[in-house]
């Protein structure tokens, strides 16, 4: 593969986590969040596995995990390079179009707006379809099974995360966010 696909990858994944720590430092007050705990294990215990399994394989050894599932070639890196790229521009539009009311955590805020515009006028939770499309670039890049369990973990994190944030939602927009979820999907349009 070469290594303008690997470089392109990293650039992607540095932006998208300056729009994080630059936004973190914009955000509403928040009036309600999960306990850390919660968050932990349940966030970014996850994340921080998913990390670790698309990071460097060498630990791995000459186990399972570092089978290859895709070769690792320019085939399969420039269509990966490029869902990746499409993940983190619509990581960024929807970051952008949330906001001072965008969080890390699910959290209620103080004056909090139901965001219904951008992104998110064709999916619920575009973040995350973002992200799990930058993931899912990544997965093909790294092309070892490593990467296929590091993808299970962090889509099925990200789906407790989207149930929780639709029931805080709900709790504050009531029949608002109700009708809002008749009209979109949660993370792909007209799918899912």
């Amino acid at each position: 593969m070469h290594p303008f696909i690997k470089n392109s990858l990293s650039v992607i994944w540095i932006i998208v986590l300056l729009f994080w720590v630059y936004g973190a430092l914009k955000t509403k007050v928040t009036l309600k969040s999960e306990g850390k705990i919660t968050q932990f294990l349940f966030y970014w215990l996850p994340l921080l596995i998913t990390v670790y399994l698309l990071g460097p394989g060498e630990w791995f050894g000459h186990t399972w995990l570092r089978e290859n599932f895709v070769p690792h070639n320019n085939a399969v890196g420039i269509p990966a390079i490029i869902l990746c790229f499409l993940g983190g521009f619509i990581c960024c539009w929807a970051r952008i179009t949330l906001g001072k009311n965008w969080s890390l955590s699910v959290t209620i805020k103080k004056q909090h707006h139901l965001i219904i515009s951008g992104p998110y006028k064709y999916v619920r939770h575009p973040i995350y379809t973002g992200l799990l499309l930058l993931f899912l670039g990544n997965v093909f890049i790294v092309g070892d099974y490593r990467g296929i369990l590091a993808y299970f973990i962090i889509s099925v994190a990200f789906w407790f995360k989207l149930k929780k944030e639709e029931q805080w939602l709900t709790t504050v927009f009531k029949d608002d966010y109700i009708n809002y979820c008749t009209h979109t999907k949660a993370l792909i349009p007209r799918i899912l």
